[in-house]
């Protein structure tokens, strides 16, 4: 829990820049899928878990490009607020990731020991990375009134950025088909 203290410690104004607004995604209509759970486990498998991961994973992207781009520019304004959003985004992506996703695949993934031991690494492995993550946003959270932040900022966010890609292409590719409703 050290992680999440870290992560949803810092609860200060947390609006987004003008340009991205947070989407709300409205409750879907429930089909019977959805209330397929894992076994053991009151979770549900939600049919729109994955595209809504993958959903989260474009904006991250996308305002880890803003970021950068108001880096660049040397609009370190803006880059606080975009950092801002960024961890809005990314605490709630994690924990739609431990709750929906890690806890219902350790239940249904349970009498698999190759891909039980495969999604434990990928929780224990994000764990390090948002460790990271937290720390990068912790040590920028006032860049726009630290100039002095703007020369090491650019190699740690490059840093971020490599990690942030290389786990989200993972997740999409390994860990993301392993969800599926019990059979």
């Amino acid at each position: 829990m050290f992680f999440f203290d870290l992560l949803f410690g810092n609860k200060k104004n947390t609006s987004p820049p003008a340009r991205e607004t947070a989407i709300v995604n409205a409750p879907a209509a429930v089909s019977e899928d959805r209330l397929a759970s894992a076994p053991g486990t009151s979770i549900h498998h939600d049919a729109e878990l994955i595209v809504t991961l993958k959903e989260d994973h474009g904006r991250l992207l996308r305002v880890f490009h803003e970021i950068a781009a108001a880096s660049q520019a040397q609009d370190l304004m803006k880059v606080q607020s975009w950092l801002k959003h960024f961890r809005t985004l990314i605490q709630d992506h994690l924990l739609k990731e431990n709750v929906r996703l890690y806890v219902y695949l350790e239940h249904l993934l349970e009498n698999d020991a190759t891909s039980h031991a495969l999604m434990h690494g990928f929780r224990h492995e994000m764990d390090d990375i948002g460790r990271a993550v937290v720390g990068f946003l912790e040590k920028y959270k006032e860049i726009g009134q630290h100039p002095e932040l703007a020369r090491p900022f650019s190699t740690d966010l490059a840093a971020i950025g490599e990690a942030l890609v290389a786990r989200i292409k993972r997740e999409e590719e390994i860990l993301y088909p392993m969800y599926s409703a019990p059979s």
